[in-house]
């Protein structure tokens, strides 16, 4: 393993063996030796379940890398593995630097044992002396916010409070590698978002962090490069925002047309994908060094199209011609700050469906979700029937509150299927927009909220 590498996982593979009945599982740890004795072929008496597949990647130090994937996709069973907790049926996994981890709810606690004797315990697994965890202990302890609760047993906990103590032990032993799964969901609003800046903290000070989750969004936040898993199998690693929205199309896919879309992310092109970055980063550049004098125009330019568009299986519905226009109705794509446009594009259905949504979304380019609309706040307030055939315009009208930049625009249709609600189609990044630079324009960041400053000289000094 190279000196810059702290994570190398290399064809790793785990098997579990699922027995039908309880007779079946001593059949197998007595009949196969019997047989061999005899000269026959052992029989087996089980069936194989792959919970990974010849999985590989490597994680350099300083790197956030997140891993996403559908329920049961093996990435929980990736995280044990390369944490040492489970064994791998075959590969390896190496890894360099002391290991912080936050995997089940509650593990590695005894419920018996009080908080502060948890910590001490978790602490000592973690590789610090009664020393250290002494010294750190008032940190742990404040991070978690439980109070007089770090006395009681775990097992009084609730699931809030047991998730609170783990991380706070988790990220006060000055990690090398910090591994986390989902188990932050459990915590409330404020409690993780303390987590999420206590991560970007650690990322900045040069540790690696392993990252699961469900949320493309903190996907894209958080990380530098992200993992698709599905089956146990590692189809794409590349920039969070292309793996998110792969990840999506799966997600959303027909039953029948999921292994054909697994068979289309495993041939995609990660030189299609480095094109496209370099294209988009070219044009924030050209943004970035163009200190223009002169009054911003709107305008249209046809060079400036995405090449990051992701279509989800059409469920019977169309969505086609998408254009950010004008009030007057002139298709632009160079906007002017302040200004209104309208996002417009066309649904046509060759199914009828029922309880129809419409919807937009605005990205910047690293996938960060900025804000969107809809055209009904529920299924109940929604186009109550659609028939096949019919076509109809849907339009969203925005001002642009966004600084200098690429922005890139979602488009969605959803509806009942099934009984459930899905989408119906979708395009993500299927239209993009650049805002021109200002040189009056004081507002930093990427939206414009209006600040302005008032400067007032309170006193001098003689």
């Amino acid at each position: 393993m190279s000196g810059d590498t702290a994570i190398k996982v290399e064809g790793l593979s785990k098997c579990y063996h699922i027995y039908d009945t309880p007779r079946d599982r001593l059949k197998q740890f007595v009949l196969p030796r019997l047989q061999r004795l005899i000269g026959k072929q052992p029989k087996q008496y089980f069936r194989e379940f792959w919970a990974l597949r010849d999985v590989s990647f490597e994680v350099k130090k300083g790197e956030t890398i997140g891993i996403i994937g559908r329920n049961g996709s093996g990435k929980s069973t990736l995280l044990q593995m390369i944490c040492g907790t489970l064994s791998p049926t075959g590969g390896s996994v190496e890894t360099r630097g002391r290991i912080a981890a936050l995997l089940e709810l509650g593990s590695g606690f005894n419920p018996d044992f009080t908080g502060r004797e948890n910590v001490y315990m978790n602490g000592a697994v973690l590789g610090l002396s009664t020393e250290e965890i002494d010294a750190r202990f008032d940190d742990i302890a404040a991070f978690a916010e439980i109070g007089d609760f770090i006395e009681q047993p775990v097992k009084t906990y609730s699931s809030g409070m047991m998730v609170r103590l783990a991380f706070a032990v988790a990220i006060n032993v000055d990690p090398e590698i910090l591994i986390v799964d989902e188990a932050l969901s459990v915590g409330d609003e404020l409690f993780q978002r303390k987590c999420f800046s206590r991560i970007e903290t650690i990322r900045a000070s040069g540790s690696t962090i392993l990252f699961v989750s469900h949320s493309g969004g903190t996907i894209v936040e958080l990380c530098d490069r992200a993992v698709l898993m599905d089956s146990g199998e590692k189809l794409a690693v590349g920039m969070p925002k292309q793996i998110v929205g792969r990840y999506q199309k799966l997600l959303y896919a027909p039953t029948d047309k999921r292994e054909t879309i697994r068979e289309q992310i495993r041939q995609m092109d990660e030189h299609a994908e480095l094109h496209a970055n370099t294209v988009e980063a070219g044009a924030r550049q050209e943004e970035s060094h163009g200190e223009h004098t002169y009054e911003p125009q709107e305008n249209f330019d046809p060079n400036l199209m995405p090449s990051s568009t992701i279509e989800y299986e059409s469920h019977g519905a169309y969505i086609d011609s998408p254009a950010v226009l004008t009030l007057a109705g002139e298709q632009v794509n160079n906007l002017v700050r302040g200004k209104t446009y309208r996002y417009a594009y066309t649904v046509r259905f060759s199914k009828s469906a029922s309880n129809v949504r419409f919807g937009m979304l605005i990205k910047t380019t690293s996938g960060v979700e900025l804000g969107g609309g809809v055209s009904a706040n529920s299924p109940r307030e929604s186009l109550a029937y659609v028939g096949a055939g019919s076509s109809y315009r849907v339009e969203f009208r925005f001002r642009c509150a966004l600084n200098a930049g690429v922005y890139f625009l979602n488009a969605g249709v959803v509806g009942d299927v099934n009984g459930s609600e899905t989408y119906l189609h979708r395009l993500i990044d299927i239209a993009m927009f650049r805002v021109q630079p200002d040189t009056g324009n004081l507002a930093t960041g990427i939206v414009d909220f209006g600040c302005y400053p008032e400067i007032e000289l309170q006193q001098t000094q003689n």
